[in-house]
């Protein structure tokens, strides 16, 4: 289903995301996080809507249909390093930043931080370009609320 939109994406020079294809691919990321301890909870999933939302400016039904295809999108995407590298460079690094913070308030929205989802947090930041500091800054910004 989503086979020419990864070959785009993993292109080895992809052009810029259009905000749509951008808004997929940093929502399948945050499936990613929240399915990387094998717990994919009904709370991740509201968040992840709640999150979608807000930034996107979504009604509950667009967020709830934004997330069934990036779940859709995680399941096929090839493996982590490839499929963030390749969001690396067809998103703006503010985008990924905020979306860093987002993939925070997933972790942390069932109340505890598994191993598995701290270590792919700290890779996925990593293959954003993103930096230690500004990685645990937007964990603090997150834990503060």
């Amino acid at each position: 289903m989503f086979s020419d939109f990864l070959k785009r994406l993993t292109a080895p020079q992809p052009a810029p995301l259009t905000d749509d294809d951008a808004r997929l691919a940093l929502t399948a990321l945050l499936v990613r996080i929240a399915r990387s301890d094998n717990d994919y909870s009904e709370t991740e999933i509201a968040w992840i809507d709640k999150i979608t939302a807000a930034r996107y400016g979504l009604s509950p039904f667009e967020a709830t249909t934004l997330r069934k295809e990036a779940e859709t999108l995680e399941s096929e995407a090839p493996d982590t390093v490839r499929f963030t590298r390749a969001i690396k460079d067809a998103v703006p690094y503010d985008d990924r930043t905020k979306v860093l913070e987002a993939m925070w308030q997933v972790v942390l929205a069932d109340g505890s931080r598994e191993a598995e989802e701290d270590a792919l947090l700290r890779l996925v930041a990593n293959l954003l370009g993103i930096s230690d500091r500004d990685s645990a800054i937007a964990r603090q910004r997150v834990s503060d609320r």
